[in-house]
């Protein structure tokens, strides 16, 4: 893929302003907590998807992204291969078509999966983190 293209797959993804992370952690020190803070950081309305916490950074986690209280424009998955398969799924259910799988997260499967739905996939790529600037405080 040209560099041109991955810059239009993540200004797609980033036109929106409502996001998940999937993954997200309770440990400040897990990428999953640092993705979170990122879109905080930078004004995004983002929900945590842990279906093991009540609460992350002081928002309420929620268990999957069918419970989320709003269709967000995109998720980021910081999450086992395994478990993003899964996640994609859920997401593609649900209509979500911006799918930002981070380094680590990447599943064949799903990947094959979102781009024959026709989402709009960033994986084997850049880190949020690096794309938007992440300041860890």
């Amino acid at each position: 893929m040209s560099n041109e293209a991955l810059q239009e797959k993540i200004r797609r993804f980033l036109d929106g302003s409502v996001y998940a992370v999937a993954g997200a952690s309770t440990n400040r020190e897990k990428y999953g907590n640092k993705v979170l803070r990122c879109y905080m950081q930078h004004g995004y309305e983002v929900y945590p998807v842990n279906p093991r916490a009540d609460q992350v950074e002081g928002r309420p986690a929620f268990p999957d992204l069918a419970s989320l209280p709003v269709r967000p424009h995109g998720v980021s998955f910081v999450t086992p291969p395994a478990v993003t398969r899964t996640m994609v799924e859920q997401a593609l259910a649900l209509g979500i078509e911006n799918l930002w799988m981070q380094p680590g997260a990447e599943d064949d499967e799903a990947i094959a999966a979102a781009e024959k739905a026709g989402a709009n996939v960033i994986a084997r790529g850049p880190c949020l983190l690096v794309t938007l600037g992440f300041r860890d405080e």
